[in-house]
């Protein structure tokens, strides 16, 4: 099968491979492309290790090469600014996890992307940081 060339079905690709690397590692679905007046969340889910269930907010960050550094060098101040807010009305919107603990996960990939490396970026940062 020929490498997508279009952006978005790109974007796709990458993002189903990051939602099943995720879980597969324990987390659970919750959202995905959860779009809100200040930006798009690419997932969120659950991940119910520790002492209580954690809501995770997960960038999903694709680069062909790190000539220009890999995905979370993009997830700049600005990004991460929208990425808080967008964060802020889903928790507004899902009342039912409001008071859970959240944490801002990246998840950098390259590569093909219909078989992309992943990297996984645990708290990558705080919304406090921003």
């Amino acid at each position: 099968m020929a490498a997508p060339t279009d952006r978005r079905s790109r974007g796709a690709m990458v993002e189903a491979a990051a939602r099943a690397y995720l879980l597969a590692q324990g987390l659970r679905d919750i959202a995905a492309n959860a779009l809100f007046r200040y930006g798009e969340l690419d997932l969120v889910m659950l991940d119910p290790g520790g002492r209580e269930a954690c809501v995770v907010f997960v960038e999903v960050r694709y680069r062909r090469s790190h000539a220009y550094g890999g995905g979370a060098a993009s997830v700049d101040a600005g990004k991460r600014r929208k990425l808080v807010r967008a964060a802020q009305g889903f928790l507004a919107t899902h009342r039912a996890y409001a008071d859970a603990p959240c944490r801002f996960d990246v998840i950098e990939a390259d590569g093909d992307p219909e078989s992309p490396q992943l990297h996984w970026l645990r708290d990558a940062f705080r919304a406090d940081e921003v």
